[in-house]
C-alpha cells in the first residue's frame, strides 16, 4: 500500500491563502523601464532591474519596448533583450515591443523626430531575427504603412500608434493588417462628433484590441470606464508604458535620448510633453476596480488579453493545466500577498 504521508504537501510546502483570491500573473506589453532599467541601456543588469522590479508588483511576464532610434542602436537593444532570455531573476521575456520608428510626426509625443522613417519590411524582418518581435507600432496614415501591416501581420500583431489617421484611414488600417491600438487618445487626434478619428474607429470595430494607460494622469478614470464598455470584456487592454523611473521616485531621467523631468510621479519632457508613466499594471488594475470597472473585466485586461496579443496566450495570462504557474496570491484589500513565477515563489 502507498503510504499517503509521502506524497501529501509537509507544512513547509503549504502556503495559507485563507480569504485570499488567486489569480493569473499580470501581463505588460507596453514596457520601456522600470527600477531604474531600461531596455535602451542594451545590458543584462539593467533587463534584470526591470524583471525583479515587475515580479514585485506582480507583474509575470512583459514586452520592453524600444523608441524611435537609429538602425543600428536598435539591433544592439534587440540582441540584449535575446541574450537576456532566460536568464530572468523575475518577470520573464515575451519578446520584443517595437514603439516607432514608423510613427507620424505630428504625433510623435516623447519619440525622436530625427529618427522617424517610413514603414521597412526589410528592417523589421531584421531585427525581428535578431529578437522576435510580439508588437509592432505604426501610425495607419503614413506612406506604406498598410503594405507594410499586410507583410508583417503573419509575423507579429501591428498597432496603430502616435498617428492623425481619420476615422476612415484607421477603418481601411484595420482591413489590411492592423489589429490592435496603442495607448488609445494618447498621441491621438480626439473625439469630434462630425470627425471620429481613430479612437472611434477602434471602439467601432468589434474585434480589435486598444491598450490603455491607467495612471489617472493620462487618461481620466471617466473616459476609462467609457473605453471599457465600448470595447468589451475581450478587447480592453492595460499597459504601463513606463519609463525607468517606474518605482525610482521623482528625479531627472532620460528615454530615447531625451531629457525627462519625474515629478509628482508624473514625467515629462522639459516642453511639457508626457513622456511615458512611472505606474505599473498592477496598480492600474487596483485603479481600475477602485473607478467602477468589473474585476473580472479589469482582471482580464491585465492578463489574457495582453497576453493574446502579444501572441502568448500559450504560456502567459491564465491559469490552466499545462501552462507555466504564474500566479498572485491576493488579499481581501487586493494587495499582493504572494508572487510566483514558473511556479517558484518570486522572493527579493
Amino acid at each position: 500500500m502507498t503510504d499517503l504521508s509521502e506524497t501529501l504537501p509537509q507544512a513547509d510546502d503549504v502556503l495559507d491563502c485563507t480569504d485570499c483570491t488567486i489569480v493569473p500573473g499580470f501581463v505588460d506589453i507596453h514596457i520601456h523601464g522600470g527600477g531604474g532599467g531600461d531596455m535602451a541601456d542594451a545590458d543584462a543588469l539593467s533587463l534584470q532591474r526591470m524583471s525583479r522590479y515587475l515580479a514585485k508588483r506582480g507583474v509575470t511576464s512583459f514586452c520592453p519596448a524600444s523608441m524611435t532610434l537609429p538602425y543600428e542602436v536598435l539591433e544592439r537593444q534587440f540582441a540584449a533583450v535575446e541574450a537576456f532570455k532566460g536568464s530572468e531573476e523575475g518577470a520573464r521575456v515575451l519578446g520584443v515591443r517595437m514603439e516607432g520608428p514608423y510613427i507620424s510626426m505630428e504625433k510623435k509625443g516623447a519619440q525622436c523626430a530625427a529618427y522617424i522613417r517610413r514603414p521597412d519590411t526589410a528592417e523589421f524582418r531584421a531585427l525581428h531575427a535578431v529578437s522576435p518581435v510580439c508588437v509592432v507600432d505604426v501610425a495607419p496614415e503614413v506612406e506604406g504603412a498598410c503594405a507594410f501591416a499586410e507583410a508583417v501581420s503573419a509575423d507579429c500583431t501591428v498597432s496603430a500608434a502616435h498617428t492623425a489617421a481619420t476615422f476612415e484611414q484607421t477603418q481601411a488600417a484595420l482591413a489590411r493588417g492592423f489589429s490592435h491600438g496603442t495607448h488609445l487618445f494618447n498621441a491621438m487626434p480626439p473625439i469630434r462628433n462630425r470627425d471620429p478619428g481613430a479612437v472611434t474607429a477602434f471602439f467601432d470595430s468589434g474585434t480589435a484590441t486598444a491598450e490603455l494607460i491607467c495612471d489617472g494622469f493620462h487618461n481620466h478614470p471617466a473616459v476609462v470606464r467609457m473605453a471599457f464598455r465600448l470595447l468589451g470584456a475581450d478587447r480592453a487592454v492595460v499597459v504601463s508604458d513606463s519609463m525607468r523611473a517606474a518605482g525610482c521616485g521623482d528625479g531627472d531621467f532620460e528615454l530615447g535620448g531625451q531629457k525627462v523631468f519625474v515629478r509628482d510621479g508624473k514625467a515629462l519632457l522639459a516642453d511639457g510633453t508626457i513622456a511615458a508613466s512611472t505606474t505599473n499594471v498592477f496598480e492600474e488594475f487596483r485603479n481600475l476596480v477602485s473607478w467602477g470597472v468589473p474585476f473580472g473585466a479589469a482582471l482580464r485586461a491585465c492578463t489574457i488579453n495582453p497576453a493574446r496579443v502579444a501572441g502568448a496566450a500559450d504560456r502567459a495570462g491564465s491559469i490552466e493545466v499545462g501552462k507555466p504557474a504564474d500566479l498572485l496570491v491576493l488579499d481581501e484589500s487586493l494587495r499582493i500577498r504572494h508572487v510566483f513565477v514558473h511556479g517558484k515563489e518570486f522572493r527579493e
